[in-house]
């Protein structure tokens, strides 16, 4: 089977999907981009890689710019029509595209309707949803409408799409009525197991950046303003009580600004900000924290699942989250006592909570227990891929 796998983001989980499909046999193209400022995974080709595997980059003239929405969907769109080219000279049997921006995904379709291929829609966010309540805040008087025109436009996709791949039984109420039930397929996110240990508190990363001692908070993946980093701010003031404990956020663009910023203004010299790390650092990163922070928008409700909460749990860490309690990345750490969850808007119950675990080493060493426990009887690669076989073949059958 020629598979292209189109992941805009570049996350870890999703190129180990593409590495497993090609160890199996199949002619796999992983297709991201690399002008996109993100946490990004392993998708430079390794030594034991197998030929039938390639890993292609789409890296634009300049960074996609998140902050202005203009120059953004501009970005997206030549995105859309270099990755549209590769679809088009590989060939493939399918295509299974998410993380994508819209007007991208429609290129894609547009595509693979014209060429007979069938197009695997998958869902790690509603986005245009999320537009609606996005945009109309943040362009009055016409984001409403410039919304409702893409969440219209999600909904035509998804119906046009042959297969529908969503992350949560939570989707499916929320999915067009013109997709058929048989064509929605359920597959949960995971996180590089394989590739994420859990590694001993003093480390080559912990030493390298001073946090061999002392109580240590990380926060490592994107940060918007809309994620309220004053959290982490405050977490860092609070946590002054408690002798050479530190606070370090891991991220890039404005939220991290905003963070350093901050530091600065309050004198926290246990806040320290630095860029994204490399995949190759991430379980030493995520080994140095004794808690491990997470933040979400309010309005993300059930729909996003933070990759890093997922990696999170593989590190064997205590999980501190200030997201909306119906998310599902709470729900998991919350049934599976791996960590605390407040909600977003509670600044007064995130410090509160991280200020209990600072008190307790037990009660962090139980949580990290927990939260590996459930890594490991979830995030098996081989059952993973044998599911979404079972999805193409569906597929590929009508």
């Amino acid at each position: 089977m020629r598979i292209l796998i189109h992941d805009f983001s570049g996350h870890a989980f999703t190129s180990t999907l593409s590495r497993e499909l090609a160890r199996r046999g199949h002619e796999v193209a992983h297709v991201f981009s690399s002008s996109f400022l993100t946490p990004q995974g392993p998708n430079e080709r390794r030594a034991d890689d197998p030929d039938n595997l390639q890993l292609i980059s789409i890296k634009l003239d300049q960074p996609i710019d998140k902050g202005n929405l203009r120059k953004r969907r501009a970005g997206e769109i030549e995105h859309g029509r270099r990755a549209t080219q590769v679809i088009r000279e590989f060939k493939p049997d399918l295509v299974l595209s998410g993380n994508t921006p819209l007007d991208a995904q429609r290129m894609f379709l547009d595509h693979c309707e014209q060429a007979g291929i069938p197009f695997l829609f998958w869902v790690q966010d509603l986005i245009g949803q999320a537009a609606v309540r996005i945009l109309r805040r943040k362009v009055p008087v016409v984001g409403g409408t410039i919304g409702k025109y893409y969440q219209s436009m999600e909904n035509r996709l998804l119906e046009r799409s042959r297969k529908v791949v969503v992350i949560s039984e939570d989707f499916r109420p929320h999915l067009p009525a013109g997709v058929k039930p048989e064509n929605i397929h359920v597959v949960e996110n995971w996180a590089v197991l394989d590739e994420i240990s859990v590694k001993p508190r003093q480390n080559e990363w912990a030493a390298a950046q001073g946090a061999s001692e002392g109580l240590t908070y990380v926060y490592s993946g994107t940060l918007g303003m809309k994620h309220n980093p004053e959290l982490l701010v405050q977490m860092a003031k609070s946590l002054q009580s408690v002798p050479g404990a530190q606070v370090i956020v891991i991220s890039g663009g404005a939220g991290l600004e905003f963070v350093a910023q901050r530091a600065q203004e309050l004198n926290l010299g246990n806040l320290k900000t630095l860029p994204f790390q490399p995949f190759e650092q991430l379980e030493n990163v995520l080994g140095t924290a004794d808690v491990l922070m997470a933040i979400l928008e309010p309005d993300a409700g059930v729909f996003s699942v933070p990759s890093k909460v997922l990696s999170y749990l593989c590190a064997g860490r205590a999980l501190l989250l200030a997201v909306p309690p119906e998310n599902l990345a709470a729900r998991i750490v919350a049934g599976r006592e791996a960590g605390i969850v407040v909600p977003p808007t509670d600044t007064e119950a995130f410090v509160r909570a991280g200020m209990e675990l600072a008190q307790d080493a037990n009660r962090r060493e139980q949580m990290g227990r927990n939260a590996r426990a459930y890594a490991e009887e979830t995030f098996d690669i081989r059952r993973i891929t044998d599911r979404f076989l079972e999805i193409f073949e569906s597929a590929l059958a009508k």
